[in-house]
């Protein structure tokens, strides 16, 4: 795998039955806690292995710091909430790259393995699948909030706890409900991966909007008007690619915000049959995540998402 269809990482088939799934990945403060900050974005970076169906190994830290203003005490929280993320998800941090830089900035190159033959790619949906998101949407809509001032402390922690959750046990269910399609949901929102997995993978899709699970407060900031600029770029970029179904109401402006929501460290979108995908979206869901079916895939196409359904502010 490289850079043909776009997907989460890059992949290098070592023998049979390995292969090498190599990533790289760094954020801004999403969050003011430096140790909370240093976690997501370790879990965001290793979200890319999951998402290729893999197991992360190995990480170095990339770090861009200003050390005369925020000095190194702060630093040690951001790398020891990632080494934190790291023992948790069984992998290892080896060192890694620092450089002054006057905006702070952290993440991981992060190097896993993975078996050829279940790889799961962004190409990989068939007709027939139905799509499960294993984590809610907003998270770019409350830290946006976060930074104005205005989330309240329990909307705050839902996000926080969401984005610092690892997708190891997602990518496992994905692997046991049999898919071969998959992607994490992050800077391009559910539209934008999503569609780009669907005009990868040749097919065209249907999305039920009301069935998206969604962050506490996420829709009344996002009414509000705490929208980050990505999420509007997001949207204007894939709103050609959108359809409606005649079904019941069409989505509105707020389902369309949030739908296009730019996501740090957001959840798993993958593929299966009903029956796997609903047993996947259920077990994930009994071990505390907010996985649901949201959609499938119709046939053979060129990309297009069907949309049905509103989202109601929480």
């Amino acid at each position: 795998m490289g850079t043909s269809t776009g997907d989460d990482a890059a992949v290098w088939r070592l023998d049979q039955s390995r292969a090498l799934v190599v990533t790289a990945d760094f954020i801004t403060p999403v969050v003011d806690d430096a140790r909370t900050w240093g976690r997501i974005a370790a879990v965001n970076a290793a979200s890319d292995v999951w998402a290729m169906g893999g197991r992360p190994l190995l990480a170095l830290n990339l770090v861009a710091w200003n050390s005369e203003e925020l000095g190194t005490d702060v630093l040690v929280e951001v790398l020891e909430g990632a080494a934190e993320a790291a023992t948790e998800g069984h992998w290892v941090v080896a060192g890694g790259h620092t450089v002054d830089d006057p905006e702070p900035k952290f993440g991981q190159a992060v190097v896993g393995e993975a078996h050829p033959g279940r790889l799961l790619t962004n190409a990989g949906l068939r007709p027939g699948d139905h799509l499960v998101l294993t984590k809610a949407l907003g998270t770019g809509i409350v830290t946006t909030a976060l930074k104005a001032g205005v989330a309240t402390t329990e909307v705050e922690a839902a996000a926080v706890a969401s984005m610092g959750r690892l997708n190891d046990q997602a990518a496992e269910q994905a692997l046991l409900a049999g898919a071969t399609g998959a992607t994490d949901i992050t800077g391009f929102g559910l539209l934008g991966h999503l569609a780009k997995m669907a005009e990868a993978s040749g097919v065209d899709v249907t999305l039920d909007a009301a069935a998206v699970p969604l962050l506490p407060g996420a829709g009344e900031l996002a009414l509000a008007g705490h929208v980050p600029g990505g999420s509007r770029r997001n949207l204007d970029w894939v709103r050609e690619r959108l359809a409606t179904t005649p079904e019941g109401p069409g989505p509105d402006d707020l389902t369309l915000t949030v739908l296009a929501d730019a996501q740090t460290s957001g959840g798993l979108l993958f593929g299966a049959p009903l029956e796997a995908a609903a047993a996947a979206a259920a077990a994930l869901r009994a071990s505390g995540h907010a996985a649901a079916v949201i959609g499938a895939v119709t046939g053979l196409g060129t990309g297009r998402i069907a949309l049905s359904g509103r989202l109601a502010p929480s």
